[in-house]
């Protein structure tokens, strides 16, 4: 049977106290909305629709789901107006449709398809899913009949002392019949809060003899919506601790689970070893048999196999190949390619830079829009000098070249293959394969010029004959 979704996405969230969409908040690097979507996406529903407000044309720049269609709730007037506004967008739908709110973002697909499947197997026009919550004065409690049965959901601010009692909570998930979704035109506005509640078409249903249920198979803790900062956190917590589970059943070793953050779209290989304090974003992909030390963040950059990321490193857009070491304390700006089994050392930044198998800058340098070639031996507090003032230049080092330290490669500037480079060199010119090149001023020492000195002469370099007096 085909299905299609509805997502409730119209809330302010005024007690954020932020200029953000509510549902557009992150959490474990992907909106709060995204996750949900995420999770009704692996139904595979025919439709997805979400419903905003006045703030839809950021949800829209935001969301990364292709195919989504929008609804426009232009007042806040509650969930019932807002399925109401979906209705136009689900069109000529067949089906049963799943309404949900886009502030719940721990909610999982299997819960959701289990649920489905109950609101088929009993043949109901109208399905609520339901959890017990330790404090139920957030939720509308779930008022049953004496045989069991659903008779009402009733609102914290609308129950009476006995219905208060109750723990037995609506998640906000429905599964509708799609002639039955008709029933949120015969919801009665409240009053009191001047909004009309998608609850009352629990009554409205069971008014005209629709087989309606609730099923209490959810959790507190997957239905937490969030509404404040504060359960912000403590949503993003469960689901930092969701997607760190997840990986040790995949085989990957973390020796501090508890301060390692793991992004929605990460994937980490088998038997790669995660030190504490290390932040993986983005679409970050990391091989086998890797290592990452304390303290690294790697953004959006793909690690290859085995390879080693030393302490307090971060890597951002770039690709690291297998074997290779990077860090301690290397900082790997976007665009830059470290080839198989090269190594980047302490304090060496990278930026646009691409590197060849076996090549190393083992410290202290700077490589910005350089194509370096394989088996490079680059020296500590090498520059590659890529900036004019108004463009920058690319810098080419050639295969088995050897740089020596405290050298500067003034870009645009080719260095041929085999050659070498004398330590302090300022180059300019392109290298010949195979030659030495050293451009560095010629060394003169000044004989005695302590002593003189220390007489109160000073001595004039350029000039040949007797010192001046001071």
């Amino acid at each position: 049977m085909k299905t299609a979704c509805i997502v409730l996405a119209a809330g302010l969230g005024k007690r954020m106290n932020s200029d953000l969409p509510k549902v557009l908040h992150n959490i474990c690097g992907i909106p709060m909305l995204q996750s949900v979507l995420n999770s009704v996406r692996k139904l595979n529903p025919e439709r997805i629709v979400v419903v905003a407000g006045g703030h839809i044309g950021k949800i829209k720049e935001s969301i990364q789901s292709p195919g989504v269609l929008f609804a426009l709730q232009p007042r806040a007037r509650g969930t019932g107006d807002a399925v109401r506004c979906a209705l136009p967008v689900i069109g000529d739908f067949n089906g049963d449709v799943l309404v949900l709110n886009g502030d719940t973002p721990l909610v999982r697909p299997d819960t959701i398809r289990k649920f489905l499947r109950l609101h088929r197997r009993d043949g109901n026009a109208l399905s609520v899913l339901s959890f017990t919550a330790a404090d139920p004065s957030a939720y509308g409690r779930i008022v049953r009949d004496s045989s069991g049965g659903i008779e009402a959901i009733v609102e914290d601010r609308d129950a009476d002392p006995r219905q208060k009692e109750i723990r037995e909570v609506n998640s906000g998930l429905y599964a509708v019949r799609r002639d039955a979704l008709a029933l949120v035109g015969r919801i009665k506005l409240n009053r009191a809060k001047g909004e009309y509640y998608l609850t009352d078409i629990v009554s409205a249903a069971l008014r005209r003899k629709m087989k309606t249920s609730a099923y209490p198979i959810g959790t507190e803790e997957e239905f937490m919506g969030v509404n404040t900062k504060e359960e912000l956190r403590r949503a993003a917590e469960t689901m930092r601790r969701r997607i760190v589970a997840s990986w040790t059943k995949k085989g990957v070793d973390f020796l501090d689970a508890g301060s390692v953050f793991i992004h929605h779209d990460a994937s980490i290989g088998r038997d790669t070893v995660i030190y504490p304090n290390v932040h993986i974003e983005g679409r970050t992909k990391i091989g086998k048999k890797s290592t990452v030390y304390p303290n690294v963040r790697i953004v959006d950059s793909e690690i290859g196999r085995e390879a080693v990321i030393k302490d307090s490193t971060l890597i951002e857009n770039s690709r690291v190949g297998d074997r290779a070491s990077v860090g301690p304390f290397a900082h790997i700006r976007p665009g830059s390619e470290i080839g198989r089994q090269a190594k980047i050392g302490n304090f060496v930044e990278l930026k646009k830079t691409i590197l060849g198998t076996n090549t190393k800058a083992s410290h202290l340098s700077y490589l910005g829009d350089a194509k370096i070639g394989s088996g490079v031996n680059i020296g500590a507090g090498t520059i590659t000098c890529n900036y004019d003032g108004a463009r920058k230049h690319v810098t080419r080092i050639e295969d088995d070249v050897f740089i020596g330290s405290d050298s500067q490669l003034v870009a645009p500037v080719r260095v041929g293959k085999g050659s070498y480079v004398g330590a302090g060199s300022t180059i300019t010119e392109d290298v010949p394969a195979g030659a030495l090149a050293i451009g560095r001023a010629r060394q003169k020492n000044i004989r005695g010029w302590v002593r003189k000195r220390s007489k109160g002469r000073v001595i004039d370099v350029n000039k040949k004959g007797k010192d001046k007096k001071d």
